[in-house]
């Protein structure tokens, strides 16, 4: 796109989650470029100079485009496995098959992942890819390049694990790396890939997999070598009373404490899932701005509970969403976290005042773009951002009698995107995936899934 080359975006009404909260009931978004050029209510002005495509957007909603925090794409090819397990039965019945992937079926996968997820307003995506066989070829790469040619902005979290079922981890032997293999790849892959420029479409994250897949030697040393190369740390933390138990019978401590004692508190830093916390955890994170991705879905999925999300937005914890494997949320979408987010926080304790309807869609796009180091980019409609923005419809028979658009969003059932821009680029224009053909990357999914389930002998 030229840099002269403007979209102008009116007659909608606007939700631009800034820090006030502003919204128009009608206005207008200018964009220029890549980056949002102004945001006003009412009519843009009549004279505008450069190649002007207009878009009037009646009967819409215009958001921040949609950040995900926490994802494994691989799992795309294993949906509906396991369906009455808790989290470790679930990866002791999935990992000898995930053990077998290979790079064709990780770029099937990572197609099909971030086309779900771009179909449904996602304009950021992070993926924790830890699972890396021998000779399985450049898996990291493949997500990459699916990525790149879906057209979502990427953070790609390399992932590792070290500590095999010889070694009372859950993985099986031949599904793990050796602890320096897996520190030196993790180096290549953000010498080779990482890009910290403003507006950049590649981050990447030093992600060991969790506590109980992982040796104390990999996650201190990944924490060092993360802040050496100035990127950011993700893993998992604190999923289920499991987890907790593991922690304290390995560790002589819970998670955090184990966590802290690691190195892995900070504001570079942020953790999957995190429901069990206790109030002294709470209070850690807040401490050291360590940020969470909230699961609802995927929580209640594998019935690890309820994470205490109201608490941590009180104590000042920066909260995303993540859509989190699709192997625990085959849905593989990330707008129906807003509506699960909401609904399911309101079965704890803070009840009707758990969360709000615009909390929810917060924490789907300006909160994920704080926890995955953002904030000053995306995740809100401001001038001088980058041009990450979502149009959904909310005149059709699902949401035309919500008088709230923002409730029209969270609470209704999933609007549909009329106009999806990431980088000032359209990715989806009425419903359909404009960057790659959706029956394709369905048909390759399939054939790929079946080539696992044979590899793996299922």
């Amino acid at each position: 796109m030229a840099a002269t080359q403007r979209i102008l975006i009116e007659n909608c009404a606007i939700a631009t989650v800034d820090g006030d909260g502003t919204e128009y009931a009608s206005g207008h978004l200018l964009i220029e470029g890549n980056r949002i050029e102004a945001v006003g209510e009412g009519p843009a002005p009549v004279q505008l100079p450069g190649a002007v495509r207009r878009v009037d957007a009646t009967g819409h909603l215009a958001t921040p485009g949609l950040v995900n925090t926490h994802h494994h794409f691989y799992q795309w090819l294993t949906r509906g496995l396991a369906q009455e397990s808790n989290l470790f039965d679930w990866l002791v019945t999935l990992y000898p098959v995930w053990g077998r992937i290979d790079e064709a079926m990780v770029h099937a996968a990572a197609r099909g992942s971030l086309a779900m997820m771009a179909l449904g307003g996602v304009t950021t995506a992070s993926d924790h890819h830890y699972v890396f066989p021998a000779g399985a070829g450049d898996l990291l790469g493949a997500e990459i390049r699916a990525a790149r040619e879906i057209g979502v902005r990427f953070t790609a979290c390399r992932g590792s694990m070290d500590r095999g079922v010889s070694h009372g981890g859950l993985p099986p032997d031949f599904a793990v790396e050796a602890t320096d293999d897996a520190l030196a790849a993790t180096e290549r892959a953000v010498r080779e890939h990482h890009d910290p420029s403003f507006g950049s479409m590649l981050r990447i994250a030093v992600a060991p997999c969790s506590p109980f897949s992982v040796t104390t030697e990999l996650m201190r040393e990944a924490a060092a070598l993360a802040r050496r190369l100035g990127v950011r740390l993700h893993t998992h933390g604190s999923e289920t009373v499991e987890e907790e138990k593991f922690c304290h019978e390995l560790f002589g401590m819970g998670p955090t404490a184990y966590f802290e004692a690691t190195g892995w508190l900070g504001p570079d830093v942020w953790m999957a899932h995190c429901v069990h916390m206790t109030d002294a955890d709470i209070a850690a994170f807040s401490r050291t701005g360590t940020g969470v991705a909230h699961c609802p879905s995927s929580n209640a999925r594998l019935a690890a509970g309820i994470a205490r999300v109201p608490d941590m937005l009180a104590a000042g914890v920066p909260v995303g969403l993540g859509v989190d494997g699709t192997a625990s949320n085959e849905s593989g979408e990330l707008h129906t976290e807003l509506r699960n987010a909401l609904l399911i926080n309101r079965l704890g304790p803070h009840r009707e005042r758990a969360l709000t309807a615009r909390q929810a869609l917060r924490l789907g796009t300006r909160g994920g773009a704080e926890v995955l180091g953002r904030a000053g980019e995306t995740g809100s409609l401001e001038a001088g951002k980058l041009a990450d923005v979502v149009l959904w419809r909310i005149d059709g028979l699902g949401h035309s009698t919500i008088a709230d658009p923002v409730a029209a969003l969270v609470l209704g059932p999933p609007a549909p995107v009329t106009l999806s821009l990431v980088n000032g680029v359209p990715v989806v224009e009425n419903g359909r995936l404009l960057t790659a053909d959706e029956d394709t990357i369905a048909r390759t999914a399939r054939a790929e899934s079946r080539r696992l389930a044979t590899a793996a002998g299922r």
